[in-house]
């Protein structure tokens, strides 16, 4: 079968591999859709960040070159020995988080804060870019009659809605949201569904502010024109009620800490390539708050936030429609995927790949 393997910098190659036995306690899953993540440009950018080089990752452990894709999605074609709660012909989601469920973080049931925190097809294991998948059962979260394809959207709408959970965000609250990638979307229909007041959205591209009123935003403002940071504070009347940094570079996180009213939060959802400056000032003389976020609960049971994603994408309250610009096969991954979402003049937002 066809895989996508990452070496390093610029260097994803397409190769053939063996397809895998499927283990005591593991599935086999025909690969129906993998989106390409934010982190997955930032790995072949400018990695590695969680891809393995040196050192075997320390729960996969596996080392580079890995394949990639972890968010995907596809229908279970192989069960092995130990596995009751599923079944050949269901289609998934896969929850792609590896945590070694002995730190203090796991043991108080954070597991997505794991001291040794991983993802499957970034740290290794068997990613998306690829025709089949074999991956421990654990990892396969059932969706039901949703569209199997939207499945590969409920990793990056659980980042989304995992943030505005952390933020604290109360119905009613002003919202600020620098960057309306894949993920700024997320956040933006998070945040509608929790019932967010204004929504005010700073991106540079015409494109992805569109697709941003599409989502819930209601002010849409284009960074490179205007002063983004003096236009939410003025309409806002001194500041938003919580922010969202999701772009990942230090003008956005400084605009996100400096548009946010005294005593409100700012919440970081970025994966970041390089240090920033900030004026430590801005924190402390109006009690701001800042706080990070990293992925989601994944598991299907109430209050996991993978479960609540795919209930909400069942119901109409989360709507896939916005995210998804381009569809292409696997062979094309470099080009067509992750050089296109590269370019700056593109108007690309989220591409899937079907292998």
């Amino acid at each position: 079968m066809e895989v996508a393997r990452w070496y390093g910098q610029r260097d994803i190659r397409i190769e053939e591999q063996d397809t895998k036995d499927v283990g005591t306690g593991q599935v086999r899953i025909d690969v129906d859709t993998c989106g390409i993540c934010g982190s997955d440009l930032h790995e072949y950018a400018a990695g590695p960040i969680f891809i393995p080089e040196g050192d075997p990752h320390p729960i996969s452990g596996d080392i580079a070159p890995i394949t990639m894709g972890h968010e995907f999605s596809g229908v279970i074609t192989e069960v092995g020995d130990e596995v009751s709660d599923l079944h050949e012909g269901d289609a998934v989601a896969i929850n792609p988080i590896l945590c070694c469920g002995e730190c203090r973080q796991c043991v108080a049931g954070n597991y997505h804060i794991c001291d040794s925190i991983g993802f499957l097809g970034l740290s290794g294991g068997d990613g998306g870019f690829a025709e089949e998948s074999v991956v421990d059962a654990v990892h396969a979260v059932p969706i039901g009659d949703l569209d199997t394809e939207f499945g590969a959207l409920v990793e990056p709408l659980a980042v989304g809605l995992h943030a505005v959970r952390r933020s604290k965000l109360q119905a009613g609250d002003s919202v600020a949201v620098f960057g309306s990638g894949p993920i700024g979307l997320s956040v933006i229909q998070a945040a509608r569904a929790a019932g967010a007041g204004t929504i005010y959205v700073s991106e540079p591209r015409a494109a992805r502010r569109d697709r941003a009123e599409n989502s819930g935003a209601d002010v849409l403002i284009d960074p490179t024109a205007v002063d983004a940071t003096a236009e939410i504070v003025e309409a806002s009347g001194g500041g938003v009620d919580v922010s969202f940094e999701v772009a990942g570079i230090e003008p956005t996180f400084n605009a996100a800490l400096e548009s946010t009213r005294p005593s409100g939060t700012v919440t970081v959802v970025s994966i970041w390539e390089e240090t920033v400056s900030m004026h430590p000032n801005n924190v402390v003389l109006g009690e701001r708050t800042i706080t990070g976020t990293l992925a989601y609960l994944g598991g299907p049971r109430a209050g996991e936030e993978y479960g609540m994603v795919i209930d909400m994408l069942a119901d109409g309250t989360l709507d896939p429609d916005p995210f998804i610009t381009d569809r292409i096969p696997l062979g094309d991954i470099v080009d067509r995927g992750f050089e296109s979402l590269l370019d700056d003049s593109s108007d690309q937002v989220k591409i899937f790949v079907k292998p």
